[in-house]
């Protein structure tokens, strides 16, 4: 659902820069108006669609051919971003940092205080999806083993500083309050004098570098998708393997359409709040899943194991109940600063309760490194620092999950409860894991071929 959210959010952005670049301002000239439908879903956005089908066809195609192009989009594309960094450093005034273009509007580098700082982090988390799409092109690399942890960690580096001097250019180029929020490093250089052309340009390289995007993300999704049908957890046939091209062609055309329709009407504002919550979401699970997977999780405690054993019935989980209230603790302790943060009157006594509630978020955490020892060292790769990093991840996540507002709960909640009912109503049921309990019990499983 993420990769879905996001990249119909980002197809919606695809108008907005497009229109820039062949000199149409306001995005909505390329919409269509639908008297009738809720406000934030009554303007259908027909290019956005367009382009998905596109990328869908492609992707559908080969993903050789895709990765190539992928890669010229890519070089292109950051071709744009370091000239509109140039820009930004050229052309940009550092009282622009400070000075908002409404004198009545807060001024400062922190207009908006320190919550402002944290409540902008949630809402760009959305940036930092995706990454984790080069670990599903896994079965398609050469060497992955190597590759992979540095096509990942480089991208999240480079993408990084890339990102911050693009924001810095930006706030530079205009101030805070004149930022157009559709296209905002296009419109920065709209109606200068001798620099409308610059306008232009950026729209292309914007809409290029979306391209990019999508591409990768939807690429990602399609094969997350087909590993999620090879568990059963959806329909098998989701992960059927085209003969010729080797792409999950049925995954790739499902998650086209499906992100098509939501682009086709849902404005932007809302695709954003959804992808912002749903990832801090995603990323606080898989840093508690880390860490019960280190130290609980043993390197032989695997279902094909079990079943081959005559005297195990059961994986072995070494310290999961320590390991299950640590991490119940820890997120309580991280629940507790965000709530001190969020409610908490100024003055001494906040301060106070904030000191606490860090001192003892440290100290579980060295009091779990202390006494619960790990239950296994990766192999080839692992996250370094347990379980410090992944504990500072699971706290940032609380912490900025905290910034979002009552809407974006209420949507996400909507949506995870539609997941749940799925999951219990079919997915358990028809999943290989429970079929594969079912045999310890002297069930009848598939056959070795695998078929269903």
């Amino acid at each position: 659902m993420e990769y879905v959210f996001s990249n119909a959010a980002v197809a919606r952005s695809f108008t907005a820069y497009m229109g820039t670049a062949v000199g149409v301002d306001a995005p909505s000239k390329w919409r269509i108006a639908v008297p009738g439908l809720p406000k934030g879903f009554n303007e259908v956005d027909l290019v956005a669609v367009g382009v998905i089908l596109l990328i869908s066809v492609c992707i559908c195609y080969s993903t050789k051919e895709s990765s190539m192009v992928n890669m010229v989009l890519t070089a292109v594309h950051v071709a744009f971003i370091l000239f509109i960094i140039v820009m930004g450093f050229w052309r940009g005034d550092v009282r622009n940092l400070t000075h908002p273009a409404d004198p009545t509007h807060p001024g400062g580098f922190f207009p908006n205080g320190v919550g402002g700082v944290f409540s902008g982090a949630a809402m760009v988390y959305l940036s930092y999806i995706g990454y984790d799409a080069v670990s599903t092109m896994a079965e398609e690399v050469e060497r992955p083993a190597r590759d992979i942890p540095i096509g990942v960690s480089g991208s999240v580096v480079i993408v990084t500083v890339l990102y911050c001097l693009m924001a810095a250019s930006m706030s530079m180029l205009l101030p805070y309050d004149a930022i157009d929020t559709e296209a905002p490093f296009s419109g920065a250089f709209r109606g200068s004098e001798g620099w409308g052309w610059v306008s232009n340009v950026i729209g292309a390289g914007a809409s290029l570098g979306i391209l990019t995007s999508l591409m990768v993300a939807m690429l990602g999704q399609a094969r997350y998708l087909c590993v999620i049908g090879r568990s059963g957890v959806m329909p098998a046939w989701l992960a059927k393997v085209h003969p010729k091209t080797a792409t999950p062609v049925n995954a790739s055309a499902f998650l086209g359409l499906f992100t098509a329709a939501l682009a086709l009407f849902t404005e932007l504002d809302i695709l954003l709040n959804l992808v912002c919550i749903g990832t801090l979401f995603v990323f606080y699970m898989v840093s508690n899943a880390v860490m019960y997977r280190r130290y609980v999780v043993g390197p032989h405690s695997t279902t094909a194991d079990i079943a081959a054993s005559s005297d195990e019935r059961r994986p072995r989980r070494r310290g999961a109940w320590p390991t299950l209230a640590f991490l119940l603790a820890f997120s309580l302790t991280a629940l507790s600063f965000t709530l001190v943060w969020k409610l908490a009157l100024q003055g001494r006594a906040r301060v106070g309760l904030l000191v606490a509630c860090g001192v003892a978020a440290v100290a579980t955490v060295g009091a779990f490194q202390a006494l619960v020892p790990q239950a296994h060292t990766p192999e080839l790769w692992g996250v370094p620092g347990m379980p410090w990093v992944p504990a500072a991840s699971v706290f940032l996540n609380v912490f900025l999950l905290g910034s979002l507002d009552r809407p974006s709960y209420i949507r996400f909640g909507f949506f995870s409860a539609a997941a749940v009912l799925v999951y219990v109503l079919y997915s358990v049921h028809s999943s290989y894991d429970a079929e594969e309990s079912a045999a310890l019990e002297g069930a009848k499983v598939q056959d070795e071929a695998c078929k269903v």
